[in-house]
């Protein structure tokens, strides 16, 4: 799970610059519920009744969900995926839980920016993708065992290549020129170096490798080559290693079992964690973790799949990945023994062989929905 699960022991005041200490257990917690497009509000639909059995079956918290009709629908319709006061909405709510965006009709740099990147982008920095082989299910690497492949990629989440400066000129003419401008920080690098540290120190093989271009891009990723170096220093215990992002994709199909918890930019560990996600089994069945370590925003959690239009309104979405991205979601609202229980029924239906087709499987989305409940309620 987390990192924050392994610190619920530790005083207020010893958390580094920038973090909260958890939150006080609730009650009642709110969610904020955004569906989104494509199969995405199937999903979370999913991912909500499964939430209400956890809770149902323990007893020691609700989960009251509001559902915003954020989308591509009211882009086209409005012309802003969201309203003037979004943020403000959003810090009514204890937690985000998210679907997909992207509708064939609208650019997906559009659709993009206008909702996920502006939820993500002004607070969480910290994007964790967790990767593993499930119970049931096999990776299509020769070979490859599951505990050969337990992964925890942490991303940055903020600035990088997808910090949103650039521009073009020329429009048009034989010359037109279009500008990305990469931006790193020292700030920026710092705490999710230091976020990355935690989480590998947090897990028992206390191993970080940390991916960068730096022999070719020798400005700001030779920047977090410094940086890095300078916070390992304060994990004496943690092992790290250093890879360039091109042999890393080597290194992920050939010696899996060499990785642990991994560390890259925002572009690098978009695309490692999607070569993950797949060399785990399915794309379906990755969660994602958009965190801010500081509180200041409840933090989001999305499957990694996108809103896959082709398969839209059939009922046979895979809803794995949105139910581990609950789980990641209830441990960072300090609900631990709920997020356990709810990784348990995960694992035991797909050890069942009750799986969506992309995993081999013959079930559709309701019957991986509530074989997951049974598996819920029957522990």
């Amino acid at each position: 799970m987390s990192p924050i699960a392994t610190q619920t022991s530790r005083p207020a005041n010893a958390y580094p610059e920038g973090y909260a200490a958890p939150p006080e257990r609730k009650n009642l917690y709110k969610i904020a519920q955004i569906g989104a497009d494509g199969i995405g509000p199937e999903v979370i639909d999913a991912g909500v009744e499964v939430i209400h059995a956890v809770a149902k079956k323990l007893g020691n918290a609700r989960y009251e969900f509001t559902n915003l009709d954020w989308s591509s629908d009211r882009y086209k319709k409005t012309g802003s995926y969201v309203p003037d006061n979004y943020i403000e909405v959003l810090k009514e709510h204890d937690a985000i839980f998210f679907g997909a965006v992207g509708a064939p009709d609208v650019p997906d740099h559009v659709s993009l920016w206008g909702l996920r990147l502006a939820i993500c982008q002004p607070y969480m920095y910290a994007n964790v993708r967790r990767t593993r082989i499930l119970p049931g299910t096999e990776s299509p690497l020769r070979n490859c065992k599951p505990e050969d492949l337990d992964w925890c990629i942490v991303r940055e989440n903020s600035e990088g290549e997808y910090a949103g400066h650039g521009g073009r000129s020329h429009r048009g003419l034989p010359h037109e020129i279009g500008t990305e401008v990469t931006i790193f920080t020292r700030v920026g690098i710092k705490r999710i170096a230091t976020y990355a540290f935690q989480l590998a120190q947090a897990r028992p093989r206390k191993l970080l490798t940390y991916v960068t271009k730096s022999n070719a891009m020798r400005n700001g990723m030779v920047l977090w080559d410094e940086v890095i170096n300078e916070v390992a220093k304060d994990f004496p215990d943690v092992t790290m290693d250093h890879m360039l992002v091109d042999a890393m994709t080597v290194r992920m199909t050939l010696h899996p079992e060499s990785l642990d918890t991994i560390l890259a930019t925002n572009l690098h560990a978009d695309i490692l964690s999607d070569l993950a996600a797949a060399l785990a089994g399915s794309i379906g069945i990755a969660p994602t973790a958009n965190i801010d370590p500081s509180r200041t925003m409840p933090s989001m959690f999305e499957p990694i799949h996108g809103s896959a239009f082709d398969i839209t309104g059939m009922g046979i979405a895979n809803p794995i990945g949105t139910f581990w991205s609950a789980c990641e979601m209830l441990d960072w609202l300090g609900e631990h023994e709920s997020a356990e229980l709810l990784m348990k029924a995960i694992e035991k239906t797909c050890a069942s062989g009750v799986m969506t087709k992309d995993l081999g499987g013959k079930a559709n989305t309701a019957q991986v929905t509530q074989a997951v409940i049974h598996a819920i309620m029957s522990s």
